[in-house]
């Protein structure tokens, strides 16, 4: 997968909690093999009107938020079921990584969509709940606002006239993961000689 270091990126708002992963990408496209064509599906039940055009009240479909590629949204972010297309939805639309808060006991994101995220290179950022709903205003009040989500230090940046920058912490071995652009596939073929080597001299014993 894509390594994540840092991102500078316009932002776009999605202001709705508990964003289940039907909603991200419904059901009716998960019939293709294919880990491809997913993104202009994103949203699809929000994002289109039946008879097809672009729904003009979706936020996300609003002209200053094109080309977007940092998705800053409300808490419980992919809830729902495990499906691993919403992620590719996601990531195949163009947004490198999502904002989200965490209120009270309810997380930021939902466990198996983050963990579905390190998989395939999409940054998960967990802030305060003031914090995102100051991002939510700057986005609001600076059409086409930038923000920088730097990794490697734990910062996000608001491209404001006077910069304003939030510190998020995330678990070590997620950021290893991302930073060096490696799954689980990928961390087990650094193995792949040592793994070679030990299939090479076990000999396997049955046991009758």
């Amino acid at each position: 997968m894509e390594a994540f270091t840092s991102h500078r990126g316009k932002l776009v708002t999605l202001d709705r909690a508990n964003v289940d992963t039907d909603q991200i990408i419904p059901k009716q496209f998960l019939k293709s093999i294919r880990r491809t064509g997913y993104g202009e599906n994103l949203f699809f039940d929000w994002r289109y009107l039946p008879d097809g055009k672009p729904n003009p009240d979706f936020e996300v479909n609003r002209p200053r938020f094109q080309g977007a590629s940092i998705l800053v949204t409300r808490n419980n972010f992919g809830c729902g079921s495990s499906r691993e297309h919403a992620v590719w939805a996601i990531t195949q639309y163009g947004i490198k990584a999502i904002i989200a808060p965490r209120v009270g006991e309810v997380p930021a994101f939902a466990d198996i969509f983050h963990n579905n995220s390190v998989k395939n290179g999409l940054l998960n950022v967990e802030l305060k709940a003031a914090e995102v709903e100051e991002i939510f205003q700057m986005v609001e009040r600076y059409e086409g606002l930038e923000a920088t989500v730097n990794l490697d230090e734990q910062r996000v940046t608001l491209h404001l006239p006077e910069e304003i920058s939030f510190h998020f912490e995330i678990d070590p071995a997620v950021k290893n993961h991302l930073i060096r652009g490696l799954d689980e596939i990928g961390l087990t073929l650094q193995r792949e000689k040592e793994i070679g080597a030990f299939e090479k001299n076990y000999k396997a014993q049955v046991y009758w």
